[in-house]
């Protein structure tokens, strides 16, 4: 079993940005492909990006490409997630997601463990 631990999260005005980090433990292995989904009040959970195990492919939902970067340093076991230009709508608690394949998923029933979650606040 991985476990996840996401930081970085905080209050940051719209415009603004910050970098997500998630980091592994146990079982961890870069044979992992990551992923980043949100939550925001009353809504369901929903994907923002995802990372294969080589760092050679990523995917983003279309209301982040273009403003946020998914990466992965598998010698840190960290993966971290850039975002940029943030919107008021950007406001969720942010999960970091672990997937025992080597490729990438967009849907979050593929992903074997997930961390706690951590708060981004937009003010608009």
């Amino acid at each position: 079993q991985v476990r996840l631990v996401e930081s970085g999260g905080g209050l940051v005005q719209a415009g603004g940005s910050l970098r997500l980090s998630c980091t592994a433990s146990g079982r961890t292995s870069s044979d992992y492909a990551m992923g980043w989904f949100r939550q925001a009040p009353g809504k369901e959970r929903e994907f923002v990006a995802a990372v294969n195990w080589s760092n050679s492919r990523t995917y983003y939902s279309d209301s982040v490409k273009g403003r946020f970067t998914i990466s992965r340093d598998n010698a840190k076991n960290t993966v971290y997630l850039q975002m940029n230009s943030l919107k008021s709508e950007d406001t969720a608690v942010y999960y970091c997601a672990a997937r025992r394949y080597i490729s990438a998923s967009t849907n979050e029933n593929d992903y074997d463990s997930w961390g706690p979650g951590t708060q981004v606040t937009v003010s608009s």
